[in-house]
């Protein structure tokens, strides 16, 4: 694979961006849209959600949490690096995920995206999306099966 041409770094970029800002807005079709029929992601916390129906689990674990108990996502993505051979690419670039409850902002942990994507009528989209986070965190209550209890935060002073 050689890297990417600028127009095709943006593009990507533009994937990577509106899967972000997507699952952030609860748009949970946008979500879906930004991948493969058969694409699949993992995460450390959540576990692998394969196809469309697995994907639209995913997002709504969003929607749940947000409609529940007021937790606002803020997935922040830089340092893309992508590769391109044909209508197949690879990427990575840095995650900072963020969750805002009760007026408490919080850096769950910074981590890192790992994709494989297919161009299909010019538009690029996830075959893979994985992701690795730096250290262990907990979800607010109900956001896993295990029903992990979210983490205390000390008052203000």
């Amino acid at each position: 694979m050689a890297p990417a041409s600028l127009e095709q770094w943006f593009a990507i970029n533009g994937l990577f961006v509106r899967y972000a800002t997507s699952l952030d807005l609860c748009d949970v079709e946008s979500v879906v849209a930004c991948f493969e029929p058969d694409g699949w992601l993992e995460s450390p916390v959540l576990g692998r959600f394969d196809g469309s129906e697995g994907i639209r689990e995913f997002a709504m674990r969003t929607v749940r949490l947000k409609q529940e108990q007021g937790v606002q996502f803020r997935h922040v993505v830089s340092n893309l690096r992508a590769e391109v051979e044909g209508e197949r690419a690879h990427a990575r670039c840095y995650l900072l995920d963020f969750l805002t409850r009760d007026g408490a902002t919080e850096l769950l942990s910074p981590g890192e995206y790992d994709c494989e994507l297919k161009r299909t009528n010019g538009a690029w989209r996830f075959v893979y999306r994985k992701v690795t986070m730096d250290r262990v965190f907990a979800l607010p209550e109900n956001a896993t099966p295990q029903g992990i209890t979210p983490p205390v935060t000390p008052p203000l002073r």
